[in-house]
Formats: C-alpha cells, sequence, structure tokens
C-alpha cells in the first residue's frame, strides 16, 4: 500500500523543486535530500557525479502520477526513478502517509 520513491539529480535546486512540487500536490507526504557521490556508466564511459538522492513516501497508487512529475521536471535525458514497497512500519507512520497525500 506504501512506497518509497527515489530519484536523483546533479542538483541541489532542482531536487528541491521537484520535492515542493510534489508537495505541494499532495503526491508525496515527504522528500528528504542527501548529498551522494554516484559513479556509473553513461555512453560507455566510466562517469563520477556529485549528486542529490531524493528519498519520498507515498501510496502505491500515486507512483504514476509522481513518476510523470520528475519526468516532467528532471534535467537528465534517462532519470533514475524507483519505487520500493514499504512492508513494514509502525501504524502510526502510514496513517501520517494517508492523511497527508491525496
Amino acid at each position: 500500500m506504501f512506497v518509497e520513491i527515489k530519484f536523483a539529480t546533479d542538483s541541489l535546486e532542482e531536487a528541491r523543486k521537484i520535492g515542493n512540487i510534489l508537495l505541494d500536490k499532495k503526491l508525496v507526504a515527504c522528500a528528504q535530500i542527501f548529498a551522494i557521490e554516484s559513479h556509473y556508466v553513461w555512453n560507455n564511459e566510466r562517469c563520477k557525479t556529485d549528486e542529490y538522492m531524493v528519498t519520498m513516501k507515498t501510496k502505491r497508487k500515486l507512483f504514476k502520477m509522481v513518476e510523470k512529475v520528475i519526468k516532467e521536471n528532471h534535467s537528465y535525458e534517462v532519470a533514475e526513478i524507483i519505487s520500493l514497497p514499504i512492508k513494514n512500519g509502525a501504524k502510526e507512520f502510514f496513517r501520517w502517509i494517508k492523511d497527508s497525500t491525496i
């Protein structure tokens, strides 16, 4: 019923912008932003980038709407957008997610 959605971007401003849009639309209950160092392969080249990981909690049924907002506002050609199920947690926390989203 509940998921954690994650995406990464190379801009703190973009991470904040997308997180705030999703919060304003009540599509997520929270958006947490962490500085990370990413190592990956892009166009057959090894890359290292300083990025920002945004993790958000929401209802599973809102994933497609969240994904659409991220894609519409993200600067990457291919954005990392991942949804992970939250199987266990405090019922008060789940109630808060439910009450904080549409």
